[in-house]
């Protein structure tokens, strides 16, 4: 038998692997396993497509197996889960590097096709729009760059400009294609600023958005990478990928009731403020909060961000578990684009161990949220807002919502009474059946749990 007969029989074993992972990681309860299904195909691909064309040695590929995993053991170890968005950006980040710098070595194998000359075009490009675009999300994600869209005059000419210079120096570098030309120096360039410029007017609201964009684009690199160095299953990896994320950025937008070139070009636009918002806030104490706790049968929890930052996860889970002995039916209302990344909050509820039938989707909760004796705000505010149901001028007008302002009460965990990612002020706060609970939201609820103690 072959070793090329091996590679090609370990790509279709690396293949059914990658797609039964993916399935599996559409469930909370096979995630886990999903990952390892398709890390062990990774593992297959890697070491086939390596040995086969003779690049490396066995020893080369257990040194680089050996320094990944203590990498990526740090990385799962010592990357706090409110940095897990910044974590992903990266991924995609160094995803689309790999492919732009993987379609430039294939210039050094020699003279290429046409056709191979257009796929390393393409993997150039889509790969730096990547690495920048991913940077800049980083960034914002991080907050180390202001997280609001960035806009100034003339900025759709800009990129209009570098869109057709992208063109033409690529269609220069296709007829004489070299790793020395200076028209894939010009290109390389170019994808890099349109990464920048592509993101720098989306706000922050969207980087769920961006996040599973850009997830997508460093698939469609990988392959065209694949089509570049005729390597099957990285053709098949990448289209995995470059679909799922499609796939995923479709669903954040309906989430949000938005269409993606909304999403990505609405920074262009004039940015509406919202109607003034009066009322009076009415603060509540753990002890007030307990005996209302104490009476209730139904209590819904709504996660978001501020509960990452407090790392109150644990708590929660603790104080469920009390409400569900003292009678109470407890659940956990999940919104899709709830955090800073597709999934966040179900990661964050994974990680504590919160049983994945208390998970429950917008779509479900909602009909039902008018019986909910106590609905839990904990730390989330766009996703919870009145004001994208009500006032049609605000930012986030139409963006299917948690109404959790029908649940017959509200708790609010909020350190302040500051905005959200967004900076969309939230009328709940105010609602008449809204009680702001102020403070750090893992202390207050285990302020709570002592009260029941």
């Amino acid at each position: 038998m072959s070793i090329g007969l091996i590679a090609n029989l370990s790509y279709i074993l690396s293949a059914i692997l990658f797609v039964f992972g993916l399935k599996m990681l559409g469930s909370p309860a096979t995630a886990r396993r999903g990952n390892l299904l398709s890390s062990m195909g990774m593992l297959i691909a890697i070491v086939a497509g390596l040995t086969s064309k003779g690049i490396v040695d066995y020893q080369t590929i257990a040194a680089g197996i050996f320094v990944g995993a203590i990498i990526g053991s740090l990385a799962a170890r010592l990357v706090a889960m409110t940095a897990m968005p910044e974590m992903v950006a990266l991924f995609n980040g160094s995803g689309g590097a790999a492919s732009l710098l993987v379609g430039w070595a294939t210039l050094y194998t020699g003279d290429i096709s046409t056709f191979t000359a257009v796929t390393v075009l393409l993997a150039i490009l889509i790969g730096g729009i990547t690495f920048t675009g991913s940077l800049v999300a980083y960034g914002k994600l991080s907050e180390n760059i202001n997280s609001a869209a960035l806009v100034f005059t003339g900025q759709r000419i800009v990129n209009s400009l570098i869109l057709i210079g992208i063109l033409v120096s690529g269609y220069l570098f296709s007829v004489e294609p070299s790793p020395n030309s200076q028209w894939l120096f010009v290109m390389v360039g170019l994808a890099l600023l349109l990464g920048v410029m592509a993101v720098i007017p989306i706000g922050g609201a969207d980087m769920p958005v961006v996040i599973s964009l850009l997830n997508s684009y460093s698939g469609i690199a990988a392959c065209a990478a694949g089509f570049a160095i005729e390597n099957n299953i990285l053709i098949v990896a990448g289209s995995l990928v470059g679909a799922s994320g499609i796939i995923l950025t479709n669903i954040m937008c309906k989430a949000m009731n938005r269409s993606l070139a909304n999403v990505l070009f609405s920074g262009f636009g004039a940015v509406k403020q919202g109607k003034a918002i009066e009322g009076e806030v009415k603060p509540v104490s753990v002890e007030d909060a307990y005996y209302l706790f104490e009476a209730a049968s139904n209590v819904c929890f709504i996660p978001g961000y501020g509960m990452a930052v407090a790392q109150a996860q644990h708590v929660v889970k603790e104080l469920g578990e009390i409400l569900e002995k003292n009678g109470a039916e407890v659940s956990f209302a999940i919104h899709p684009v709830a955090g800073r990344m597709p999934g966040h909050m179900n990661v964050l509820l994974a990680e504590a161990d919160v049983p994945y039938e208390q998970l429950v989707e917008m779509d479900d909760i909602n009909p039902r949220i008018e019986n909910v004796d106590i609905a839990v705000v904990i730390g989330a505010n766009d996703v919870v807002n009145p004001s994208a149901r009500e006032d049609e001028d605000s930012p986030i007008y139409g963006m299917p919502i948690i109404n959790v302002d029908k649940a017959r009460t509200v708790f609010v965990l909020k350190r302040s009474m500051a905005s959200g990612f967004s900076g969309v002020d939230n009328p709940l706060f105010f609602g008449e059946n809204t009680r702001m609970l102020f403070g750090d939201a893992k202390e207050s609820i285990a302020g709570v749990i002592s009260e029941f103690n």
